[in-house]
């Protein structure tokens, strides 16, 4: 897949999953997931699927310092309905990440990494989301914030002017330069202490 390059200047998220480790599909049982990745689980990149990362990077940081996140042993929660909004392509990501899902997943191995029941929607929250380590209980709620990355000017307009079939292919390549360029602003500025925020 052809991408834009600043796909590959994204941070990445290292996980050890103990069940790949234990059926031999990943050496030590170290997984690593790219910016990258995600857009090929979505099919588009845009400040959700970005926000979707980052949010899941935030949280796994803040709940596991410099140790590593274990995969399949990870709670997550979501203040909003599946149903709502963007909630669905959000949870898509974090559960390939985390490898949390509802009652679809792994059913485990005598007792043994279980991945069902880790993923839950409409839950009171004070934010967006809360990641749960299973083995401590330590939690973290996480917000996202990508209107302070705004898009460039007239890129909306052209949105519309897309959907409604009138743009030429000239507006359409402005429109999608115009569209991932944000993304990267986004991705670039992962670090601004106001775009994920934790409650």
């Amino acid at each position: 897949m052809s991408y834009p390059a600043f796909f590959d200047h994204a941070e990445k998220i290292t996980l050890h999953d103990p069940l790949a480790e234990l059926l031999g599909a990943a050496s030590g049982g170290l997984i690593e997931y790219s910016y990258a990745d995600v857009v090929r689980l979505a099919g588009h990149s845009c400040p959700t699927v970005a926000g979707a990362y980052l949010m899941t990077l935030k949280a796994l940081k803040h709940l596991y310092g410099d140790s590593l996140p274990q995969r399949g042993s990870i709670k997550v929660e979501f203040y909003n309905e599946q149903q709502s909004g963007v909630t669905g392509v959000i949870a898509n990501v974090v559960s390939y990440i985390t490898g949390a899902t509802t009652d679809t997943g792994f059913k485990g191995l005598a007792g043994q990494h279980d991945r069902r029941n880790l993923l839950f929607f409409g839950v009171p929250l004070e934010g967006e989301m809360r990641f749960t380590r299973v083995d401590t209980g330590d939690s973290i709620v996480v917000d996202y914030h990508p209107e302070i990355v705004p898009s460039a000017p007239g890129t909306m307009q052209l949105l519309q002017k897309l959907l409604g079939g009138a743009a030429h292919e000239q507006e359409r390549q402005e429109f999608a330069a115009g569209w991932q360029d944000r993304v990267r602003r986004i991705l670039e500025d992962s670090n601004n202490p106001r775009l994920v925020t934790f409650a």
